[in-house]
């Protein structure tokens, strides 16, 4: 259980990071001994609720001042990554020679479509995030439906920093492909670009 200066408290298992329950900030709290149990009751008054936690046994308490220095540093977007690899395709593959971007489609919108060095069509799906099987489904789709209106091969690239377990072996089954994009790189091309429009990464 964790109670912070703020008056939040989260109460954690030994797995997972999320917390099982928890109170906002602005509690206040109550303790008392219940037999040989510790009882601690976090009142909160807007809106009205508690949460009321009882400890069999104390195996470890620890106080201290936290001091935040820390800083978040969100390197970049996903549609930021499109802007990196419009301006700067080596990111995503070498010779690859973007087309579009947002192309619409029956079931959405193609992040990047272009060519690649063989000039086979390829679409791209771009996730900042480690991405699962709902990203290769969804770029399993989109070629599907390129397919159906190109007379060449297509191919389906998923477009991310890294992806779950078990992905590599769906999208292999789904004759789709990976390309791991780095997110530090693509903010390195950012920050080097300037400032300039989305438009003009497709000259």
């Amino acid at each position: 259980m964790v109670v912070k200066e703020d008056g939040a408290v989260l109460v954690h298992r030994p797995r997972n990071y999320e917390p099982v329950n928890w109170q906002p900030s602005g509690c206040y709290f109550r303790t008392s001994l219940v037999g040989d149990a510790l009882v601690l009751n976090a009142v909160r008054r807007s809106p009205s609720e508690s949460l009321r936690v009882v400890f069999d046994q104390v195996y470890a308490l620890l106080t201290a001042r936290m001091v935040d220095v820390g800083g978040f540093d969100l390197h970049v977007s996903e549609r930021e990554m499109q802007e990196a690899i419009l301006a700067e395709p080596e990111i995503f593959e070498e010779g690859f020679k973007p087309i579009s971007y947002e192309k619409r489609v029956e079931p959405g919108f193609l992040d990047i479509y272009g060519l690649d060095v063989s000039g086979r069509l390829v679409v791209v799906e771009i996730k900042r995030v480690r991405a699962g099987k709902s990203a290769v489904l969804q770029l399993a789709r989109y070629v599907e439906e390129v397919k159906s209106t190109a007379n060449r091969d297509v191919r389906g690239v998923l477009a991310a920093p890294q992806i779950s377990k078990g992905v590599q072996r769906l999208l292999a089954s789904l004759n789709l492909e990976y390309r791991r994009v780095d997110l530090e790189r693509c903010a390195r091309v950012l920050r080097t670009g300037g400032e300039r429009k989305i438009q003009d990464f497709l000259g």
